[in-house]
């Protein structure tokens, strides 16, 4: 009587066991993780050891396996690989289920469309948790599922120790917080580098245009600066550095903004896209309710017979017709990019059948419902279903199986109601999903943002100009405020210009009188006191305006030049240099400073045979001997006032006079002081 108890009591816990599988959605080879979707896995990798899931197309297309299968190779080991959407993965859990049901020893990877989440060892020995911190901690977010594999299986074939090692040393370095640089760029950084391309297309050589040529003439008005009119034969290389910028700027930008693509996912072929749909349009033509074998089942067995029969008479019902289900998960990765009306269109086509089409995501657990040919309101059905049947409320969203039975019993009853027409009805045709062959193309670098950059590029350098002359001509003016030093005896032959301008000669002359001011005492030399009254004379005041004799209103430039000359001389006659050559200056160019001797030089360009015994500094002297034709265009001209310019010896007042020597002038002008 006891053994008939005991079987009685084992054959009772056998029939609850059963009915409790009826109950839930489908058996479970471990917890979580359903008997057929591990079956399913598990046969898949009994053909080939790599099995990629059709539905990742736009990320992971099934074309890529010989790539993975390359790969996996690289371990050593007998791997298997899976790729699968990440809401459908179960973990190790799955791992387990896959590896009981293949009973095949080895490594087994699973991926989804970010790279390797889990691995796990059976019968072989191997780094497998190491290797995934590895892959997860080393490489960018975006360095995609075959690159995560390739890294992961090297790991692996280190061995143990190198690889524990390895992934301490990448927890170390990235984990709090610190990530890879991305290996790719997204549209919105190819905009950026487009506006900065231009921008500095633009920019830079404008910039060169503005402030070269601006920055050389505010050097030439700083006090003591050497004034002239640039050569003509170099107009051209401001121009010519203007566009050598713009072509670097073209070439370099060209070459470090190089990347074509936004993402590591290659372009899929037509059978990669299409694979999906004529599955679920194959199982659809067998069956009216398709429930995805790479998803966790949510439908009990009861459940999916009660649907059946809902479907079978809404068939017979008046205004009804056949309802194909496809309980499929929807993703961007898919060949639908996520759009569960598109992907009824596409099941529909291939289907041939005019029905309502409903589209059940297991993993959401959002249902779509879409009328293809019956005399439904189109409308109506797609956009009156209760909310929720289509997203479910708070109690599906807490269920795994997100009541999805419950849900679809409820949508028969709605379609049922569902208002009828008399001609059979549809949507239309969706709209198509981005061309996956496009979509992780980068726009080229000289397009899109590239035209407004030019644009900014502009104002950016007329900004730059304005803000850079504000800057210049403040600091010109404290510079001619605090004056700048003379420019020193021994470079003035190769620094003073032959045709000064008037204000050249006004900051000369204040640079030249301030210095002369600052180093005179009341017991300098008879020289150097002879010098100060005739700077007096001509300025018409005292030392304590002397500073402000050259401002405006100016003196005549020949008066400015005689002032030089007179500071100069002055100056040198100062201790420590007293005693200096300053009796006499060059005849050809008084700005050239102290005379080295004299020469009979050739004044007049027309007239061969003008000429005069004049003194002369050492560059002049050695033209007069080497090129005695140039000395006329070396000759110091002064401007008019009428905008000609006169030989400085051709002027009025005591100036002439300084080509027979300090003395001589200091004489001429005390004589015309005298006069008037």
């Amino acid at each position: 009587m006891e053994r008939i108890a005991g079987r009685a009591g084992i054959a009772l816990f056998v029939l609850v066991a059963a009915l409790l599988g009826l109950a839930v959605p489908g058996a479970r080879a471990a917890e979580g993780v359903p008997v057929a979707q591990a079956g399913h896995l598990a046969e898949r990798l009994r053909d080939e050891p790599v099995y990629i899931s059709d539905q990742l197309p736009r990320e992971v297309p099934r074309s890529t396996a010989p790539d993975f299968a390359k790969a996996a190779q690289r371990t050593g080991l007998p791997t298997y690989v899976l790729v699968l959407p990440a809401g459908s993965a179960g973990g190790e859990e799955l791992l387990d289920a896959v590896h009981d049901r293949l009973g095949r020893d080895g490594l087994y990877v699973l991926l989804d469309d970010s790279g390797v989440t889990d691995a796990a060892a059976y019968g072989v020995t191997a780094p497998a948790d190491d290797a995934v911190t590895v892959s997860l901690y080393e490489l960018p977010y975006d360095a995609g599922p075959l690159l995560s594999l390739r890294r992961f299986a090297d790991v692996v074939a280190q061995g143990e120790e190198k690889a524990a090692a390895r992934a301490e040393a990448a927890r170390e370095r990235y984990g709090d917080g610190d990530e890879p640089e991305p290996l790719y760029i997204g549209p919105s950084d190819r905009d950026d580098q487009s506006l900065m391309t231009g921008a500095a297309l633009t920019g830079v050589p404008l910039t060169v245009l503005l402030l070269v040529p601006y920055v050389r003439r505010w050097r030439r008005r700083l006090p003591g600066a050497p004034a002239g009119r640039p050569a003509a034969r170099r107009r051209w290389v401001v121009p010519a550095v203007a566009v050598a910028c713009a072509v670097a700027v073209a070439v370099t930008a060209n070459a470090r903004f190089d990347q074509t693509r936004s993402g590591a996912a290659p372009a899929p072929t037509a059978a990669d896209m299409s694979a999906r749909v004529e599955r679920v349009a194959a199982g659809l033509r067998q069956d009216p309710v398709y429930e995805d074998p790479e998803s966790p089942r949510v439908l009990t067995a009861r459940q999916r017979e009660r649907l059946h029969e809902r479907i079978r008479a809404f068939a017979r019902s008046e205004g009804g017709g056949p309802v194909y289900v496809a309980l499929v998960p929807q993703q961007p990765e898919d060949e639908s990019a996520g759009d569960d009306e598109l992907f009824a269109a596409a099941v529909h086509h291939r289907v041939g059948e005019d029905g309502v089409y409903v589209v059940a995501d297991p993993v959401l657990g959002v249902i779509g419902v879409y009328n293809h040919g019956l005399r439904l309101d189109s409308l109506s059905v797609t956009f009156d279903v209760p909310e929720a049947v289509a997203y479910g409320d708070d109690a599906a969203g807490r269920a795994d199986d997100h009541l999805m039975g419950r849900r679809l019993d409820r949508l028969m009853t709605f379609l049922e109601k569902a208002p009828r027409t008399e001609e059979p009805d549809s949507l239309g045709d969706p709209a198509p999903a981005p061309n996956p062959r496009e979509e992780d193309t980068l726009r080229p670098l000289f397009s899109g943002e590239f035209w407004p950059g030019l644009w900014s590029g502009a104002v950016l350098a007329g900004l730059l100009f304005a803000l850079v002359a504000a800057v210049l001509a403040l600091t010109g003016k404290a510079l001619r405020r605090r004056g700048a030093h003379p420019v020193p005896t021994e470079a003035l032959p190769y620094t003073q210009p032959t045709e000064p301008s008037a204000d050249f000669l006004r900051r000369t002359a204040r640079a030249e009188l301030r210095a002369f001011d600052a180093h005179f005492t009341d017991d300098a030399g008879a020289r150097a006191r002879n010098c100060m009254e005739a700077v007096l004379l001509l300025t018409g005041g005292g030392r304590e305006r002397l500073a402000d004799a050259a401002k405006d209103p100016a003196p005549a430039p020949a008066t400015l030049v005689a002032l030089i000359v007179l500071a100069r001389a002055g100056r040198a006659a100062l201790p420590p240099n007293e005693g200096g050559p300053e009796d006499r200056v060059c005849g050809v160019n008084p700005l050239h400073g102290p005379a080295r001797t004299r020469r009979d030089v050739r004044v007049s360009a027309e007239h061969r045979n003008r000429r005069r015994w004049l003194p002369v500094c050492e560059p002049c002297r050695d033209a007069a001997t080497a090129a005695p034709a140039s000395l006329p265009g070396m000759r110091l001209t002064l401007p008019d006032g009428g905008g000609r310019r006169l030989p400085y010896d051709e002027s009025e007042g005591p100036l002439p006079a300084v080509r027979d020597g300090i003395p001589r002038l200091i004489s001429r002008i005390r004589e015309s002081a005298a006069a008037t």
